[in-house]
């Protein structure tokens, strides 16, 4: 079985993804912590972007925890997507700088559990373009940042599943989405119906193409 790659991110509620150390921690709890412990079990790599590897590969290396959580996480395969990281130190930890697209179908392919994203908001915008993003969850915090890097800023219009969505004590909002096909717009009944284009015949002329093509 093919492996998926999916996203998961802290989002305030005006769609801010950037520092979330700074606004997340006091709502932290058990139920959190639990959902991250079940998202790693289902993980077989991480896909960052630059910055955020940079981050983790700052923090975790040193980190231990009586769950395993920390050493999971510091010893499984990690992807980082950049231009301009040379090196990679932090363990089993594989650059990818060219034919981008194509070296992350090739560990799709793969069989495993699932690469998981953490943060790196223009990677995933830039999966979601390109789609190569089976998955997201997203725990939207009671918060409002007014400035900062959202998540949605420049991607195409994307299709969408929900798959379940919960509250927890502290305020925070799990919303699950699978990707789905775009939905066509819906034709309210009773409006008028789309008229096809009329193509010019050979005889016609420009003039007579423009007057004999219409639309409503």
């Amino acid at each position: 079985m093919s492996r998926q790659i999916r996203a998961t991110l802290f989002m305030t509620l005006d769609g801010v993804v950037e520092s979330p150390e700074k606004w997340s921690f006091p709502y932290w709890n058990d139920e959190i912590a639990s959902l991250k412990n079940d998202e790693l079990k289902k993980t077989d790599a991480l896909l960052l972007g630059r910055t955020t590897y940079e981050g983790f590969a700052a923090a975790w290396p040193g980190r231990k925890d009586a769950e395993g959580f920390a050493d999971k996480f510091n010893s499984m395969p990690k992807y980082v997507v950049t231009k301009s990281l040379k090196k990679a130190d932090w363990t089993n930890s594989h650059i990818i700088n060219k034919n981008i697209a194509e070296e992350l179908a090739k560990l799709k392919d793969q069989s495993g559990g699932d690469i998981m994203v953490h943060g790196s908001g223009t990677l995933v915008q830039w999966l979601i373009k390109n789609d190569l993003l089976d998955g997201m969850r997203l725990l939207v915090y009671p918060v409002l940042r007014g400035q900062g890097k959202k998540l949605f800023t420049d991607v195409p219009e994307t299709g969408l599943r929900l798959d379940h969505a919960r509250t927890f004590k502290t305020g925070v909002v799990e919303l699950a989405y699978e990707r789905a096909a775009t939905p066509k717009p819906a034709v309210p009944p009773g409006a008028p119906q789309p008229r096809p284009t009329r193509q010019p015949t050979n005889g016609d002329d420009k003039g007579m193409a423009k007057r004999l093509r219409y639309t409503r």
